[in-house]
């Protein structure tokens, strides 16, 4: 798929109500929603991805993953590592304990899961108590990009010799999605 500079565009208007909503302004206090339209456009790329390579047949789990990775990770560690040495200086004792713990949660992308698990509520306590509860929005994507990829492979694995495959794809990941 090529570089599309519209999606881009529209990454930048999905992200700016979450920057003003964690920026405080309170003329914007849905600004969350940002994140889900920007998973809505990140899954859109991905299928796109996933289906030219397959119908090219070049797809690769393992080169699929690998980009993420070379994507994702350089910036997650150096966030984690600065977030750790300030934390080592600014958090007391048992906030630094919460923090090793979301850090381990973040790392292994299931911080969504550990921040849901703390608590009923995502704005329970103060955002600044927990430097990572940012990592909920990674932990989510990253979970879609295991499962995602290995499902639409699979489904066009066993639809690849029918007619109207491409269509009973779409129709299974409609299925699913509701």
């Amino acid at each position: 798929m090529l570089h599309r500079r519209d999606i881009d565009g529209l990454r930048a208007l999905a992200v700016l109500p979450v920057v003003l909503f964690h920026a405080g302004f309170g003329f914007f206090p849905g600004g969350f929603v940002g994140v889900d339209i920007f998973f809505v456009i990140s899954g859109f790329l991905i299928t796109g991805i996933i289906k030219s390579e397959i119908d090219s047949s070049r797809f690769s789990i393992i080169n699929f993953y690998e980009r993420r990775a070379r994507r994702i990770l350089p910036a997650f560690f150096a966030v984690l590592l600065a977030t750790e040495v300030a934390g080592w200086f600014l958090l007391l004792p048992e906030d630094y304990q919460g923090f090793a713990q979301s850090a381990i949660a973040a790392t292994l992308f299931v911080s969504n899961i550990f921040f849901w698990s703390q608590s009923n509520n995502y704005f329970d306590q103060p955002a600044e108590t927990k430097p990572l509860l940012h990592t909920w929005s990674l932990s989510v994507e990253e979970q879609f990009y295991v499962v995602f990829p290995v499902v639409i492979f699979a489904l066009s694995f066993l639809v690849a010799r029918r007619k109207n495959g491409s269509a009973l794809v779409a129709f299974a990941i409609g299925v699913f999605t509701l």
